[in-house]
């Protein structure tokens, strides 16, 4: 399966990635795809769109500058909200992606971030950060961004995250 990248760039392009998001059972308030759209205008996003086949099949963000604070302070970009749709994983995708994003970070920066989801569903994409060579940063599991202190409770869901870094070495 040969997969091409296009940048978010055109009002067309977002009705298209949020019709297949839909398709797959993926739910975004409207303005997600706005503000998504408008911050890749401004060049403060990298949105990417994989195809196959013509076929939109997954999408994947950079942000220059993460909402997770340990990133933002020390201006790690983060790969953020990886999808691969089911019907398409395990055909390289997201690793096409990681690699772009990693090429454009390496130009400027040494370090590139990703959070990850704690629960079986997200078993794989921790099996492929790891294969790739990130590594937790060592601040613990993060819900909405806070560190979840021993003995506290918190949800099991989307929002509880364990963060990782990759050193780039490219020149």
């Amino acid at each position: 399966m040969e997969i091409v990248l296009q940048t978010l760039g055109s009002e067309e392009q977002k009705s298209l990635w949020k019709a297949a998001f839909e398709a797959h059972d993926i739910f975004r308030p409207e303005d997600y795809y706005d503000r998504c759209l408008d911050e890749n205008t401004a060049g403060t996003r990298v949105t990417l769109l994989a195809f196959a086949n013509h076929q939109l099949i997954g999408c994947s963000h950079l942000k220059y500058v993460s909402a997770y604070p340990y990133f933002k302070e020390r201006h790690i970009p983060e790969i953020n909200d990886l999808n691969v749709f089911p019907p398409f994983r395990r055909h390289g995708a997201a690793n096409k992606m990681m690699d772009e994003f990693e090429q454009i970070v390496g130009r400027d920066h040494n370090r590139i971030g990703i959070g990850v989801g704690l629960y079986k569903s997200y078993g794989a994409a921790q099996r492929i950060y790891c294969q790739r060579g990130y590594i937790p940063d060592g601040n613990g599991v993060m819900y909405r961004d806070i560190e979840a202190l021993p003995g506290s409770m918190v949800r099991v869901d989307d929002e509880l995250v364990l963060y990782f870094v990759k050193e780039l070495d490219y020149d």
